[in-house]
Parts: C-alpha cells; sequence; structure tokens
C-alpha cells in the first residue's frame, strides 16, 4: 500500500471563533475556503495549550504539557518524545519543517529529517517565567499593549520577512519533491508566524477591510469585574501604561484580518505548486492557539476563553468525507490522526499518550471523553487546567475561584455559572474529573523546579562565550545549480518537471 504525502499548515494566534463552519463569510480568504469545501472542519478544536511553545510541543507528540514538560516558552522540549515526525520518519518517510515550531533546547529537529528555516523565536532558557515573584513584569520579553497601540501599515517586518521566506522555502520544497528523486513519501511542514501581533499589515491586505463592521471594537470588561486569571494578564500586558482608544483596537482587529488574508495568499502558493506539479497529500490546516483581539477587555492568549483557546482545524484527506464536526476535540489528536490515515501505529507509546484519531469520528462515530487543557506560564502564578464537555466548559485553578460557563447558551462566556446553584451537580462533577486527572500541588512543584533549574542554567551559560541552540539552516551552495562534479545532461534531466511536454 503507498502511503500517502502530507502538508501540514500551521499558522499562529488565529482564533477558531473565525472558523464556526470553514472561514467565517467576511474573510477574504479563498484559497483557506477552497480547502475547507474538500475537508472536514472542525468547529469546536481546542489547543493543549493557549502559548506558542506548550501549545506546539503538545501538537507534535499528542500528550499535554504535564507529560512533555513543555510548561511555557523557555522550556525544554526532551528529545526523547516521540513527535509525528518521528512516527512517520520511523514509517519510511521524508519529514520536512519550514518556519516555526519554536523548540527549546540543543535539539531543533524534533524528527525532521531537514529545516528549511530558522525559528522566528529564541531557542534558549531566555523566557523563562519565575512563580517565585508573582506579579513580577519581566519587561523586555513580556506582551504589552503596545501592539495594539501601534498597530497599522507597512511593507516589511521582522514577522512579514520570516513568513515571505517559508512561503518561498515550502514552494521551493514543493517542487523539489516533484521531482521523484527520493521514492518515499513525504511530509512536508509549512509553519506561518501570522496571523500573530504585532497587528501590522501590507497595504494591500489592510485595505480589504477598511470600513468594515468587524473592526467594531467587542464588549469589554472593566478590570475590577475580570476574574483573577484575567487581572493577572492583564497586569502582565503592562495595562495601566496604555490608553487604548475605540481607533486603537479598530486598527488592531483591520491588522489581524488582514494578515489572516495574507496567509491565505501564501498558503495559495504552497497549492498552486501542488497543483502544477501533480501532487497529492492529505491537508491539515491548523493553527497553535487563538487570540482575544479585544474580547472581554484581553488581548493575545495565555487564557482558556474561547478567543484564546479555540483553533481552526481542517483535515482534507481520502476516504474523509467533507463536512463540519461540532464534537469538542483538541489539536493533540493531530498526531494519532496522521498515524491512523497513514496506517502507522502508535501502540509502543500509546499509554502515555493523551490525543486519539479523529478517523472514526470524520467517519460517524461518536466522543464523549472532554477535552482537557492546561496552562503554567507567564500571568499564572501556579498551573490552572480546564475541560471542555459538551456545552460546559470548567476553568480551575487552585489560587482562583471555580469558573463554569454553558457555551451553548453563552457562547461569549459572560456568565460564570461556578456559584449558581443550579448548576451545582455539574460542577461538582466536572471539578471531580478535573481532580482525578491532574495533581495540581504535583504539578506546581514540577514547574517551580523546572523554572528554578532553567534560571540558574541560562544564567550559566550567558556568562562568557555564548553557545546559541537556534537552528542553523545549512545550504550546501556547491551542490546546488550545476557544478562541474555532475553531469549537465543528467541535470537538466532530473531536475525538469513534469517532463515531455
Amino acid at each position: 500500500m503507498t502511503k500517502p504525502n502530507i502538508l501540514i499548515l500551521m499558522v499562529d494566534q488565529l482564533t477558531g471563533t473565525l472558523f464556526p463552519d470553514g472561514p467565517a463569510d467576511f474573510l477574504h480568504v479563498p484559497n483557506l475556503r477552497k480547502l475547507a469545501a474538500k475537508s472536514v472542519r472542525f468547529a469546536n478544536t481546542y489547543t493543549a495549550s493557549p502559548l506558542c511553545a506548550p501549545a506546539r510541543a503538545s501538537f507534535m507528540s499528542g500528550q499535554l504539557p504535564h507529560r512533555t514538560r513543555v510548561y511555557d516558552n523557555a522550556a525544554e522540549f526532551a528529545s526523547d518524545i516521540p513527535t509525528y515526525a518521528h512516527h512517520l520518519r520511523r514509517a519510511g518517510y521524508q519529514t520536512t519543517l519550514a518556519g516555526k515550531m519554536h523548540f527549546v533546547g540543543p535539539d531543533q529537529m524534533h524528527g525532521f529529517e531537514e529545516r528549511l528555516t530558522t525559528d522566528i523565536y529564541p531557542a534558549d532558557f531566555g523566557w523563562t517565567p519565575d512563580y517565585r515573584k508573582p506579579g513580577e513584569r519581566i519587561d523586555w520579553w513580556y506582551h504589552n499593549l503596545g501592539s495594539v497601540t501601534g498597530a497599522g501599515v507597512a511593507e516589511i517586518t521582522n514577522q512579514l520577512e520570516y513568513d515571505d521566506d517559508v512561503a518561498h522555502q515550502s514552494v521551493q520544497k514543493i517542487y523539489d519533491l516533484s521531482r521523484g528523486q527520493d521514492p518515499r513519501p513525504w511530509c512536508l511542514t509549512a509553519s506561518f508566524t501570522h496571523p500573530h501581533d504585532p497587528f501590522v499589515a501590507r497595504r494591500k491586505y489592510w485595505d480589504l477591510y477598511e470600513g468594515h463592521a468587524q473592526l467594531t471594537p467587542p464588549q469589554a470588561t472593566a478590570y475590577a469585574d475580570q476574574d483573577p486569571h484575567s487581572q493577572r494578564l492583564m497586569d502582565a500586558c503592562d495595562y495601566t501604561a496604555f490608553d487604548l482608544t475605540p481607533e486603537n483596537i479598530r486598527r488592531s482587529r483591520q491588522a489581524y484580518f488582514a494578515n489572516i488574508s495574507y496567509i491565505d495568499d501564501k498558503i495559495g502558493d504552497l497549492l498552486a505548486a501542488m497543483e502544477a506539479t501533480r501532487q497529492q497529500a492529505i491537508i491539515i490546516f491548523v493553527s497553535d492557539h487563538g487570540e482575544m483581539l479585544g474580547r472581554r477587555g484581553l488581548w493575545f492568549k495565555m487564557n482558556f476563553f474561547e478567543g484564546a483557546a479555540r483553533v481552526p482545524l481542517m483535515i482534507c484527506a481520502p476516504g474523509l468525507t467533507p463536512q463540519t464536526i461540532t464534537t469538542p476535540v483538541s489539536t493533540i489528536d493531530v498526531t494519532p490522526t496522521l498515524c491512523d490515515l497513514a496506517g502507522i501505529s502508535m501502540a509502543d507509546v500509546m499509554p502515555w499518550t493523551d490525543g486519539q484519531s479523529l478517523v472514526p469520528l470524520a467517519n460517524g462515530a461518536q466522543r464523549s471523553e472532554p477535552v482537557a487543557m492546561e496552562y503554567a506560564a507567564e500571568g499564572s502564578i501556579t498551573p490552572m487546567v480546564a475541560l471542555r464537555d459538551g456545552p460546559w466548559k470548567y476553568i480551575h485553578c487552585p489560587a482562583d475561584p471555580d469558573q463554569l460557563y454553558n457555551l451553548t447558551d453563552d457562547p461569549d462566556e459572560a456568565t460564570n455559572l461556578a456559584t449558581n446553584s443550579a448548576n451545582a451537580e455539574t460542577l461538582a462533577r466536572l471539578r471531580a474529573d478535573a481532580l482525578s486527572r491532574w495533581n495540581l500541588n504535583r504539578y506546581d512543584q514540577d514547574v517551580r523546579q523546572s523554572q528554578a533549574r532553567r534560571w540558574v542554567v541560562y544564567e550559566a551559560l550567558r556568562n562568557g562565550a555564548y553557545y546559541p541552540w537556534d537552528h542553523q539552516p545549512l545550504r550546501a551552495a556547491s551542490e546546488r545549480y550545476m557544478r562541474n562534479h555532475m553531469d549537465l545532461n543528467t541535470l537538466e534531466e532530473t531536475k525538469r518537471y513534469p517532463r515531455g511536454e
């Protein structure tokens, strides 16, 4: 049986609230809309953790952060944790990554045979939070609301430069794969950093949303009325140092939507190269986590509300009928799903894997298990967890009052039902489930130990000569194009695809 090629299209900080059934109608995303029409669309997909590195380690491994020990954006992803790249490569795939995966530590490959770009963020321990100093802002790397007050137009930024390169390298790789010089099936992951803040977009995309009704600032919650974690997030973002105006918020939303259209163009480049080279592949579109975009007065991610925790997930694969599935699922389900679609067994590690294949659900099976989420990074003072169970979302943190929302009746999560006696049975059931799943005292101890160790190691390694862990892409220039150890006739023949037209 020929194993299918796989193309994974990953984006950063794209909220699933804009993908209730594929892209929302107002978005200018023709390529994603075309892909959605051919895909199984999982309308209620949740990140394992609403922050880049923890979310991505969980996505790649099918494990929650308490297993991966990637608690925050500066926690090492251990080399002995199998990822989908390991599973596929072990089964004979060639595996390639272009773009961001936010690996921290000296292993910058994690099963990928080839990595076409460096990462956009650092690979060392410099962004380590410190639970020993609750409430302290680490100004040089913490988020702040300057991304909102500085929203606007630019033709080149750090992030645009990065994603332009990710798209270029990915297209070139697709062309190279088409030449058939490697007979193995392939998995290419193209991972973009947009629409992650800062909220800056190119004019051609900005103008698509000029004056749009969706730019209207959403309803904000006053600081005094926020839950304790949301207050900590506002403090961590230094909210008192910025005077956000309605115009700031409109411009931020406009840039965010514009950058979704920019990413759609880049994805279109990859899909066009696939079509031009007659290649077929399973295609997965997913984000690591979402973006609050001013909902409830919150920005960025780092919480379990729908804007930050819910992400788009679309799977286009032979044998899967295009449809919308509303059953809650998780990004940790993607790795088992990939292995299932490729006919690869995960039995050797399945006892320690939290995710499960989505293929049965896509084929009509029922699924009733709650979706679990964790968070233990900046803005928190001890690990917090959440469960999405049917219409219910339960948020638990030992330092804070419980939160309970009915998303069917209250999709904006405006009313915390945890203190409503009518919901006492549901609250007790979900609390018991959470306490049976997680030993939060042990989790807290593990996070504190990890943080303390990393603070020591980072300060030591930055004293004197510094050797970075950042991935350095190697390109052997003397093996590219025509060189004198090559036969020109053979070169011209093997580099041409399709031949004979």
